[in-house]
Order: C-alpha cells, then sequence, then structure tokens
C-alpha cells in the first residue's frame, strides 16, 4: 500500500487490473480531457505491464497507482504522480460510474498528505477548463492557479494549479 483514506487504498497496479484498467482507458468520457485516445485492449495491456515495470526503475520519475474501494477491495481508478522537480505534477482517473461520490477530493486530500510525507514542496495539477468538476476540486484544496494556456495534445484550453506544500 502507498498510502490510504476513510474510503480508499493506494497500491502499486499489477496484472489482476487488467480488466478494470482497460474499462478506464477505453472510455472516451474518462479521455476526455486527458489524451482523448481510447486505447484498445493490447495496447492497454501493454500499457499497464510498461507502467508496472517502471515501480522497478532504480530512477522512475512517473509513478501511476491503482485505487482501491476498501470496503469491497474494487479497482475504482488511477492516481499520478509524475515528478520531474521543477513541475511535480498530480492526476487522478476514476471510472465513470464513481464519479460523483466525492472520491476525487478524498483521494486528492490523501494524495497531499502523501506528498508532503515524501518531502515535496509543490505540486501542480493541469486541468482542461471544461473540466469543471475537477477545477473546483483543486481550488477547494487551496491550489492557485499560475498559468491559462492551451494544451498541445488535445487542443483544449488548460489552466495549471499550483499547491505549495
Amino acid at each position: 500500500m502507498i498510502f490510504e483514506t476513510e474510503r480508499l487504498l493506494i497500491r502499486k497496479l499489477n496484472v489482476k487490473d487488467l480488466e478494470k484498467f482497460h474499462s478506464l482507458e477505453s472510455n472516451p468520457n474518462v479521455l476526455k480531457y486527458a489524451t482523448g485516445n481510447v486505447k484498445n485492449y493490447e495496447e492497454n495491456k501493454k500499457e499497464l505491464n510498461d507502467l508496472i515495470r517502471r515501480y522497478n526503475l532504480p530512477y522512475n520519475d512517473f509513478w501511476i497507482y491503482a485505487v482501491i474501494l476498501k470496503d469491497n477491495n474494487n479497482f475504482i481508478g488511477t492516481v499520478a504522480l509524475v515528478k520531474d522537480g521543477a513541475d511535480d505534477e498530480i492526476g487522478y482517473r476514476f471510472l465513470e460510474n464513481y464519479w460523483g461520490n466525492g472520491f476525487a477530493t478524498e483521494l486528492c486530500k490523501g494524495l497531499i498528505s502523501y506528498c508532503k510525507q515524501l518531502g515535496m514542496l509543490k505540486i501542480f495539477g493541469y486541468v482542461v477548463d471544461e473540466n469543471s468538476a475537477s477545477a473546483k476540486i483543486l481550488k477547494r484544496l487551496n491550489f492557485k492557479i499560475v498559468k491559462h494556456f492551451v494544451s498541445e495534445d488535445i487542443q483544449l484550453p488548460e489552466t495549471k494549479y499550483e499547491l505549495i506544500l
């Protein structure tokens, strides 16, 4: 386990997560504000295996973890911690049927505590402006707007948020 919250466990991904991981990464609604590109089963299998392989690299700056419900051990999403020193970025994705239950806010609070434990000084979140739910969460958790821009990958207006830890 990496960290936990009241209702969630955050752990490393494993090969048993493939079916739910594929459901997450092949849903256009989930990816609408991320890459926008859904992947097929084989692409998701390859990506999952690559993410798992990264856990054992001597230097890894791209951590993706599974988000699990404590009460039934169900995989409900992923959380990202991308550490590059200058802009340590957080992110998350949830299976669509778990949206609107407060999991993202709970996860972000836990992630902030975890980042503090790691000794990080600040973290960033990038949110497509149309994704008002994620923007509200970051604002509620005292992230401050530092930049507005159009994303290179999905060509949508986006906002960069910063939280000093």
